[in-house]
């Protein structure tokens, strides 16, 4: 059974009500333009921010958590107005992508502490430090020195701590950093875990789209402090009026077998693509593989990559 927020207990937002608002915001350092005039809404799930290094996710973030102001415009975390940050603290976990662990005492000893620190009595705090290693898969390692823990390990810590009191709200700026794929893979299934047992809705910022892909519901890219798109994963990726086919030989001998035929073909990596989805386009390609004895390894629609999102812009 989950113990009560800190703080008391939260007024729920109402179903449907955005629990993040960002209305036009831009932030500015000096002459350089982290932020330029960017709105969206969020409301429950896991939400990927996306961008390359230095598209201004970071910073949203930290405006988002009251600890910077924008030049302009307005952010609400949970109806609240994020630069009355005291506020919006206690309701909100934050897990920074640098590494800000203290090396010499025990996860154990140190979610307990920030535990108490966000206003849990102690010996909720400690309930809630056990609660949340065990849910993490530390358990067992809770009482050794935090400095003697595995980049992956640290990286669980530094989730615990957004976790350890109970918000309603995560931010995670680049939790797979330093991860190798095994660690990458836990982490992600872990982010997923905790929305789904929790029910604690995730802002989720990476510059890898493989992992907001598998990860998130939604996604807001930002590309040079712009907005550049915002929407479901889901209408990123769909499937797309084409055919993606790999053959194991003769694959220039199917493209002419196709275009006999009049069907537009394009070279894909290792594959083909060609225009259509019909089922007059799966007989043509089927009697062109018959034609060019190409033995046909795979063939299905082509799904749109994230990556695409930034095809065509500077």
């Amino acid at each position: 059974m989950r113990p009560a927020r800190a703080g008391g207990v939260m007024t729920p937002p109402i179903a449907g009500q955005p629990l993040l608002e960002v209305d036009h915001v831009t932030k500015r350092y000096r002459k350089v333009v982290a932020l330029d005039d960017i709105s969206f809404n969020i409301t429950d799930g896991i939400t990927g921010i996306l961008g390359e290094n230095g598209a201004g996710k970071s910073t949203i973030i930290k405006i988002l958590l009251g600890l910077l102001h924008p030049t302009s415009g307005t952010a609400k975390v949970l109806g609240t107005i994020a630069a009355d940050s005291v506020a919006v603290r206690a309701r909100v976990g934050y897990m920074p992508e640098h590494d800000c662990l203290p090396s010499q005492v025990s996860a154990a000893e140190f979610l307990t502490h920030m535990a108490e620190v966000s206003g849990l009595p102690p010996d909720m705090a400690r309930t809630r430090a056990a609660d949340t290693l065990r849910h993490a898969g530390l358990f067992e390692e809770r009482y050794r020195a935090i400095g003697g823990y595995s980049t992956g390990m640290k990286q669980r810590v530094k989730l615990c701590q957004a976790l350890v009191h109970d918000p309603a709200f995560v931010f995670l700026d680049e939790p797979t950093a330093g991860l190798d794929p095994t660690g990458r893979e836990e982490m992600l299934s872990l982010i997923r875990k905790t929305h789904r047992e929790f029910g604690i809705s995730v802002l989720f910022s990476s510059h890898l789209m493989a992992d907001v892909e598998r990860t998130c519901d939604r996604i807001i890219v930002l590309h040079g402090g712009r907005l550049a798109h915002s929407g479901e994963v889901a209408h990123f990726t769909k499937e797309t009026e084409t055919v993606f086919i790999e053959v194991d030989t003769n694959r220039a001998e199917l493209v002419a077998a196709l275009e006999r035929r009049g069907v537009r073909v394009t070279p894909d990596g290792g594959g083909l693509t060609v225009q259509g989805s019909d089922q007059s386009i799966y007989d043509q390609v089927r009697d062109a593989l018959v034609e060019a004895e190409a033995p046909l390894r795979r063939m299905a629609p082509r799904r749109r990559e994230l990556t695409e999102l930034f095809e065509g812009r500077e």
